[in-house]
């Protein structure tokens, strides 16, 4: 317990992990507004079109895990740390388990946020939770959001520059997995194996499936498994790599 406590409180020590929370809320949310309020009766409001914007939230949830990893080689913390705690793995893991806790709750707000925001803009559509597949796409974001936060842990501890895994996994989110599909003949083939792509179609809100005539190899929950597996795997390769590196 003492460990999670000085994870809590180095995560919310600085600025940039509020300012972090705050965005990755208020944007989808914001999105949300705007998308269904604007576009009028051309688009149908459905609960799926309340989570077209949380892909934005998860990628602010990524740079606050990496954040949170990467501060710490940067002030020189997680020498401290290792001092009082001399077998490392389980003040990572403290750390892990902290930042996927605090990136979980920020997708709830998110996903609840948004499908209220919904409700607010489009009080005569029916955006009831029916079915399985609504709640997952609205709770489902708990889930995505707290694996991206394993997964930017893992990246923060592998590469140790803030500058470095922010590049890295920005360009990822907003370039890489885009433009895979300009690759000819195998791009719609390999992007169905990127990483937030698999997040999405666990928790909705992606219209690439449909819009490309895509037939992906995995249903929503072997899709999270597959999330899953990647975002801990970089997290074990975070934490054995810290292990082995000097503070």
């Amino acid at each position: 317990m003492n460990l999670l406590r000085a994870e809590r409180i180095k995560l919310f020590s600085t600025r940039a992990p509020w300012w972090c929370a705050l965005i990755a809320v208020a944007a989808p949310i914001a999105f949300t507004a705007l998308f269904l309020g604007l576009s009028g009766a051309e688009i149908t409001a459905d609960v799926s079109n309340t989570q077209l914007a949380t892909s934005t939230g998860r990628t602010v949830a990524l740079v606050l895990a990496v954040l949170a990893a990467t501060a710490d080689f940067s002030w020189g913390t997680l020498r401290l740390t290792f001092q009082a705690v001399p077998t490392r793995t389980p003040a990572l893991l403290a750390k892990g388990a902290v930042v996927c806790a605090v990136c979980a709750v920020l997708g709830l707000l998110a996903g609840v946020g948004s499908w209220g925001m919904a409700h607010l803009v489009r009080p005569d559509a029916d955006l009831s939770l029916h079915s399985g597949a609504d709640w997952r796409i609205v709770f489902g974001q708990i889930l995505t959001f707290a694996l991206t936060g394993l997964l930017g842990v893992g990246v923060g501890l592998l590469l140790r520059s803030s500058a470095l895994a922010l590049a890295i996994v920005l360009v990822w989110t907003q370039l890489v997995e885009g433009l895979v599909l300009l690759i000819p003949k195998i791009g719609s083939d390999l992007y169905q194996w990127m990483p937030f792509y698999a997040a999405s179609q666990f928790a909705g809100g992606d219209f690439t499936r449909t819009t490309l005539k895509l037939s992906p190899p995995f249903g929503p929950w072997g899709y999270l498994a597959y999330f899953a597996a990647i975002s801990a795997v970089l997290f074990a390769a975070g934490v054995a790599t810290a292990n082995r590196r000097d503070a």
